[in-house]
């Protein structure tokens, strides 16, 4: 089960669904056992509260567990699999993940599980990975079905038939210019014509004033950092103001047909293209095509795509 890093707020959706759902069943099991506690059986009522609110915990981390999935993230089209093989992480990894965001929301009120989102997004990797899913070796992964981007092709300008000129020449004219003529002399053996083009030079220029040309995979953001084993030429920190700029915001490199792509790398407020007046936003994880004089929004930063000469 694989896909692109789910964003904040899907993650967060989900959170406070699954929270819906479990802490109205666990208060029901603390009500039971207050009740027996006060109708003189302390013992069985303090067992009654811990045995019912385990058991919604444990039902919650089994689902997680097998399935990668919750109430809330059934509802949100998200599953938290295994960083490293994408599939689900098994009931004791979800255990251990579950405990610590209990521990991190109500003793804490709430202040816990604040940190733990900060440490999701303060994640390097881009992966948005917070403390809870390095204990558990899990990454949450947005499960929607991805469009597929369609690249726009450049029509090249059609020629241009005369047709007032044509009606002008004389048919005799017309079709003595029809006949082909054999040459007078042997014709030269035909040379060899090189198709092939020079590949445009890229260049990316910020509102910030900084310029890179991409002659290799590029990486942007407030402070880019490459995960483990990948090969980069350029790493372009950009400021940001209002901290919208994720640390590891978008990709860019030419592929092997010379056109320039992005994408985006699991962002926090995401990636998009203005094109002709005309904004969309890039999906998670997958190339699109740019084209000069597009221009791409980071954050609050902006993107401006040219070709030297």
């Amino acid at each position: 089960m694989t896909g692109p890093t789910a964003p904040p707020d899907r993650r967060f959706h989900a959170f406070v669904v699954d929270r819906a759902v479990a802490w109205p069943l666990e208060a029901l099991a603390v009500l039971a056992g207050w009740r027996l506690w006060t109708g003189g059986s302390p013992a069985v009522g303090v067992t009654v509260a811990v045995v019912g609110v385990l058991a919604v915990v444990g039902a919650f981390a089994a689902l997680l567990g097998v399935r990668g999935s919750s109430p809330g993230r059934a509802l949100l089209d998200v599953r938290v699999v295994g960083a490293d093989h994408g599939a689900p992480i098994g009931v004791a990894a979800a255990l251990r993940r579950s405990v610590v965001l209990g521990l991190a929301t109500v003793p804490t009120l709430g202040l816990g599980a604040a940190s733990l989102a900060w440490t999701a997004l303060a994640d390097g990797s881009g992966r948005r990975r917070g403390w809870h899913d390095l204990r558990a070796g899990s990454v949450v992964v947005d499960v929607r079905p991805q469009p597929d981007v369609v690249e726009e092709a450049v029509e090249a300008p059609q020629p241009i038939v005369n047709l007032t000129a044509l009606r002008l020449v004389p048919v005799e004219g017309r079709r003595r210019a029809d006949r082909v003529e054999p040459p007078l002399q042997p014709a030269e053996p035909a040379r060899p014509v090189d198709l092939r083009r020079a590949a445009p030079r890229w260049r990316v220029t910020a509102d910030s004033g900084e310029s890179v040309v991409v002659d290799g995979p590029t990486l942007v953001g407030r402070r880019p950092e490459p995960r483990p084993g990948e090969d980069v030429r350029h790493l372009v920190a950009l400021p940001s103001h209002d901290m919208s700029l994720s640390k590891t915001h978008a990709a860019l490199h030419v592929a092997a047909d010379g056109v320039l792509v992005a994408l985006d790398r699991g962002s926090t407020n995401g990636t998009v293209l203005v094109r002709g007046g005309v904004t969309r936003e890039l999906p998670v994880g997958r190339p699109t095509t740019l084209l000069a004089g597009d221009r791409v929004r980071l954050g609050d930063r902006l993107l401006t795509v040219s070709v030297d000469d």
